[in-house]
């Protein structure tokens, strides 16, 4: 977990929809789960092309809480960002569904799932891309 940061859905996309981002807040209950991945330096360049590393995203080291103490990660953040921005419907159901493998919070997730959305105009893209995700 993240303390101190909120989950926001203002990056700007190349698909015009709002995607992820994590923010500092000095809400006191601002609170981002989430879980860490191992990634090795040979898949790393990999990772920061489909991440959008230097094109929609930049990363910083963070401190999370882990079940096994404090640990150091990598986080992407949002460089561009709209606060009018909402995630397609499709993209919403991925997160949750991400949420839900991961065993994070119910409260939390159930907020993710509460979150505002809008249908893609493309039903192609949201064909393929709610397939992703297994039903709730």
């Amino acid at each position: 977990m993240l303390r101190s940061h909120q989950l926001r859905w203002h990056k700007v996309s190349g698909d015009r929809s709002g995607k992820c981002d994590v923010v500092a807040s000095s809400a006191p209950d601002a609170t981002v789960f989430g879980v860490l991945f191992a990634v090795s330096a040979a898949d790393k360049p990999r990772l920061d092309a489909a991440e959008g590393l230097g094109a929609g995203y930049a990363e910083r080291q963070i401190a999370v809480e882990t079940l096994a103490g404090h640990m150091l990660a990598r986080l992407y953040y949002a460089t561009h960002t709209d606060a009018a921005l909402v995630p397609y419907t499709w993209y919403r159901s991925l997160v949750v569904a991400g949420a839900r493998e991961n065993c994070l919070p119910a409260d939390y997730t159930a907020s993710i799932e509460a979150t505002s959305a809008t249908q893609d105009r493309d039903i192609g893209r949201h064909a393929r891309n709610i397939a992703l995700a297994p039903a709730g």
